[in-house]
């Protein structure tokens, strides 16, 4: 099964939008396979754009020269990424990640390059051509440099197979799909062949849809046809939109499972931001500490997908320690099952059953401005033998915690 637990790694987009560089690709890879591999953290993705020559920023430059081959198919470019010269495309940047014993994975767009279609340019192993397959009335609302596809024409199929064969002769083990996930109904039949490109492609590859917010009645449709999908907007570092992923997270847990996750975003920790001279939010997470155990907390419970947003090596002993802690990680691999038990304005409580039915895992979040002493006293919490606070390391007899404002505490019950 591809995703039998919640994919962990770390992407590239909050710390160097479309500009990222094989150089830093490589030093994150190798500071993960160090420092964070033995936590379950594995896969190494690039974000957009990383066929753009001259990308510096999360901006983007419409209409620019894109890298491609004779056939419509992105190609890194080789000013960023060097290895990929004489057309090895990713290959030599995966075979070296794996070498480390980590996944790599990609961000496409949906659809193919204007500049294919406008050429006529064929498309690999058929005698269809990029044009007949665009649709220029489909094109995203922020990036425009994709046409989407007419889902219904052979061509359209005919094209999403061959860049999913050619991905999987680079050694792609994730693939992060955008401009789709909240695309319903219109794109609802070019996620289908989207996700039959990929599992016919014979690589085991993890399909990720963005951006969110995913529709809820569309939940099946998404499980069947993507191991991971966007249940948000871009996620960025600051309490009101933590704070509104509670109810996001209320509405998708149960559909959390093996093979399919619901996905709250990435992690925006430690240094973010940093492909801006100046920004007015500045080079590092504007969460607080406090904030940054609720969102791990919160995220491990849903059982989302987890993705660092920041650069690894630049890491402080507070963002190392948060995302080392493997007491809280295994919660999205041993649990199952989770929901809240009720939220309020002021708080929120969470349950999960462990899988070998040995205890559970309660989470207390402080979701107030104040702080706060929160009282864990419910039905299914009455019973149990011992209890360990994961985050301060503490055992106890009781589920009460004082947290400060907008914190977490997330207890391993051991039943009797």
């Amino acid at each position: 099964m591809i995703a039998k637990t919640p994919p962990m790694g770390w992407n590239s987009w909050d710390c160097y939008g479309a500009a990222v560089t094989e150089t830093i690709v490589r030093q994150n890879a190798e500071y993960m396979a160090k420092h964070l591999k033995p936590y379950g953290w594995e896969y190494v993705v690039v974000d957009i754009e990383w066929y753009q020559p001259t990308a510096s920023t999360h901006d983007y430059q419409a209409f620019s020269d894109l890298v491609m081959d004779d056939f419509g198919r992105l190609q890194p470019a080789v000013n960023r990424f060097p290895s990929a010269a004489g057309g090895a495309g990713f290959k030599p940047l995966a075979d070296y990640i794996h070498g480390l014993g980590l996944k790599f994975g990609i961000h496409i767009m949906r659809g193919l390059p204007r500049m294919a279609a406008h050429r006529h340019l064929p498309i690999f192993g058929t005698d269809y051509r990029c044009d007949e397959a665009a649709n220029p009335n489909s094109i995203c609302a922020w990036n425009p440099d994709m046409y989407g596809l007419f889902a219904d024409r052979p061509a359209a199929k005919a094209y999403y197979d061959s860049i999913f064969r050619l991905y999987a002769e680079w050694g792609v083990d994730f693939v992060k799909c955008d401009d789709i996930a909240r695309e319903y109904p219109h794109c609802k039949r070019e996620i289908e062949i989207i996700s039959e490109a990929c599992r016919g492609c014979g690589r085991d590859i993890v399909l990720s849809l963005s951006p969110g917010p995913s529709p809820i009645e569309q939940a099946e449709h998404l499980k069947a046809n993507a191991n991971m999908w966007r249940i948000t907007d871009d996620f960025w570092d600051n309490w009101p939109l933590l704070k509104g992923m509670f109810e996001r997270a209320e509405k998708w847990c149960i559909h959390a499972g093996p093979g399919h996750w619901p996905d709250a975003d990435m992690l925006p920790v430690g240094a973010i931001r940093l492909c801006y001279d100046d920004h007015p939010l500045g080079k590092w997470t504007n969460l607080t500490e406090a904030e940054q155990r609720t969102m791990l907390t919160l995220w491990c419970m849903l059982r989302s997908p987890l993705m660092i947003g920041g650069e690894l090596t630049l890491n402080d002993d507070f963002t190392f320690k948060l995302l080392t802690n493997g007491e809280v990680l295994e919660i999205e691999r041993e649990s199952w099952c989770a929901h809240p038990l009720y939220t309020t304005e002021e708080e929120c409580v969470w349950i999960a059953p462990r899988k070998d039915g040995r205890g559970c895992y309660v989470a207390a979040f402080n979701l107030s401005d104040e702080p706060r002493t929160m009282n864990i006293n419910t039905p299914e919490t009455h019973v149990f033998s011992h209890a360990k606070e994961l985050w301060r390391g503490i055992k106890t007899d009781t589920l009460e915690v004082s947290l400060p404002s907008h914190d977490a505490a997330v207890w391993l019950l051991e039943f009797t």
